[in-house]
């Protein structure tokens, strides 16, 4: 007696979902459910169906859709974020949907409809991996990807995936200069600013944590200023190491202003060079070094932000820069602890996730009132805890929630 075999065929897989899904349902059920079906019906199955895509099932919080080729599973990837960007702009921040994609190529099984097999099951798990708003996918559809699609990867390295038994090269895409999908952007008419990566000049590889926190902490006290917008430090940090036309670089960001600069230190001493650029024609509107000692850097950083904003928004009244003033750690080693710690935060390797706690933990206990520190271990914690990495322990969410409560208390 012949026994019918499963039907099986090689696929491109797209598992989707939406970033602090079950945040937004606590918060307004009937609202974000009707926000999320309109963007499915309008914008996700459009542009899925354009590409010769089907989406075999929501999942309550995203969707599983499958492809006959990779190429049009990027394609789609890219067009429905960018769409979703664009789209997003027009709603209030805390209503706003933001997908993570990932995508795989691997045999499935089809029954009924619906599709299994490991493939569908790593694709699943790129998916937790993506940043806000991005696409992960694994080394074999980078693979089948290079030459065919203008799109850069970035490598993530090798990732231990949940129920899968081997571990999965993973990448990151991102958007070619040249091929930057225009609904990201912002029209270069609207005040907004990206910082980009600083240039470590202290002749010590080790000392690039020190010029990257300055970095991050500048995109934080800019971003409490309503008047002007602030690239977020994922998309400004993608320009790091590269010799790239700014103007290119203002466009692709969508920006009309961008922050570079340098950091150099040695010992106590410490130089920060800034320079504040016209996106649309390159133009150097202000360039100024700020000189002091490692104690005295956020001085520095208040008179960078201090600067920056007379020139963006000359309207912002000098009471709005004293209330952003943070208050300062007052342990000096225990910021360079925040600081060593901070590349490593959202790290998807379990021993880079474990030194940036280890490194945070110590940082409060140098300093109990370091609220910024408090908060920063709580997103490592959250990011152990969301992606499921290996080292996860038991009470690792009541560790996260206290650190959570401790920055509210200290900050």
């Amino acid at each position: 007696m012949e026994v019918d075999r499963p039907q099986r065929k090689l696929s491109a897989i797209m598992a989707a979902d939406v970033v602090g899904y079950s945040r937004m349902m606590h918060a307004d059920e009937e609202g974000t459910l009707t926000n999320l079906n309109g963007h499915m019906k309008q914008h996700v199955g459009p542009v899925i169906n354009s590409h010769r895509g089907r989406i075999v099932k929501n999942l309550g919080d995203g969707f599983l859709a499958t492809f006959p080729s990779l190429v049009d599973a990027l394609r789609c990837a890219v067009e429905l974020q960018a769409g979703m960007a664009h789209r997003n702009a027009k709603i209030a921040v805390e209503k706003q949907l933001i997908f993570r994609i990932g995508i795989n190529v691997g045999d499935v099984i089809e029954q009924d409809g619906d599709v299994f097999g490991d493939g569908v099951n790593i694709a699943s798990r790129l998916e937790a991996l993506s940043e806000p708003g991005g696409i992960c996918i694994s080394e074999r559809a980078q693979e089948d990807a290079k030459g065919k699609v203008d799109l850069d990867f970035e490598a993530i390295g090798e990732q231990r995936l949940k129920n899968i038994g081997r571990p999965i090269r993973a990448f990151r895409v991102r958007p070619a200069r040249a091929a930057a999908a225009e609904p990201l952007a912002t029209p270069l008419s609207l005040l907004s600013v990206a910082v980009l990566p600083f240039d470590n000049l202290s002749g010590d590889a080790e000392q690039g944590y020190f010029a990257d926190g300055i970095v991050e902490d500048i995109i934080t006290r800019l971003s409490h200023f309503k008047t002007f917008a602030v690239v977020a430090r994922n998309s400004s940090f993608v320009y790091r190491g590269r010799n790239t036309d700014l103007r290119e670089v203002a466009k692709d960001l969508g920006v009309r202003y961008l922050l570079e600069g340098s950091v150099r230190r040695s010992g106590d001493r410490l130089r920060v060079t800034v320079q504040l650029i016209e996106g649309e024609n390159g133009a150097h509107l202000w360039a100024q070094n700020f000189d002091g000692q490692v104690a005295d850097v956020f001085d520095v950083q208040d008179r960078i932000t201090e600067m920056v904003v007379s020139i963006v928004e000359p309207r912002i009244k000098r009471a709005e820069i004293e209330r952003s003033r943070r208050k300062r750690p007052d342990s000096l080693d225990a910021y360079d602890l925040y600081l060593q710690a901070l590349p490593n935060v959202y790290s998807m390797l379990p021993s880079e996730n474990e030194k940036a706690i280890h490194l945070l933990n110590r940082a409060v206990e140098l300093d109990p009132g370091f609220a910024l520190a408090f908060a920063t271990a709580g997103l490592a914690y959250l990011s152990r805890i969301a992606t499921q990495l290996e080292g996860a322990k038991e009470g690792d969410v009541e560790i996260c929630v206290g650190h959570a409560r401790s920055a509210l208390a200290t900050g």
